[in-house]
């Protein structure tokens, strides 16, 4: 069974994207910020599952940045199978969960990069996210696509690791206990 993991930056007021899926205010960090620890989280990880909105964001945006790693999009609006390649990345649709984690079982995934933010809130919700690295970048947004969102009840999570980077961005990662 696939574990689940998400690496997402920040403003500090918690917006992952401002109105309009805007990023760049978190785009403007990247020389900044220094090593992020990015490259080698996204080393360790056998797939992407993004929702159906982060897909049509990177379809339109940045088509090839997952290189060569698998995409799966969870969507009840997409047909299930097959999409056309995100770059040089397979891209798959799945109408829900159970069968997500069927086809990356399937396909011999151990670690999946949850990216998006309702998509992260629902593998949250669900108890299925092992840990997520959040960096803060030092700017407020005011509005836009929350990090977090309505959870069923408290999500307890420990603190890893915690540390500076460039510009003032903090970054820490958090472990949660998983029920799936």
């Amino acid at each position: 069974m696939a574990t689940f993991h998400a690496f997402l930056g920040c403003s500090i007021d918690g917006f992952i994207a401002g109105p309009d899926d805007d990023i760049g205010w978190l785009v403007a960090f990247d020389d900044v910020l220094g090593e992020t620890g990015y490259d080698d989280f996204f080393g360790s990880v056998d797939a992407v599952v993004m929702g159906r909105r982060s897909y049509e964001v990177i379809s339109a945006s940045g088509p090839g940045f997952y290189g060569t790693t698998p995409v799966h999009v969870l969507s009840q609006t997409l047909p299930s199978g097959p999409r056309p390649r995100l770059g040089e990345s397979a891209v798959t649709v799945h109408p829900d969960v159970p069968a997500l984690q069927t086809a990356l079982a399937e396909a011999g995934v151990a670690r999946a990069y949850v990216d998006g933010g309702r998509t992260v809130q629902g593998f949250l919700s669900a108890g299925l996210l092992s840990d997520i690295v959040i960096t803060r970048v030092p700017v407020l947004v005011g509005d836009g696509i929350p990090l977090f969102g309505p959870v069923p009840a408290p999500i307890p999570a420990e603190l890893v690791e915690s540390r500076v980077l460039g510009a003032g961005a903090v970054q820490s990662v958090y472990r949660f206990t998983t029920t799936g």
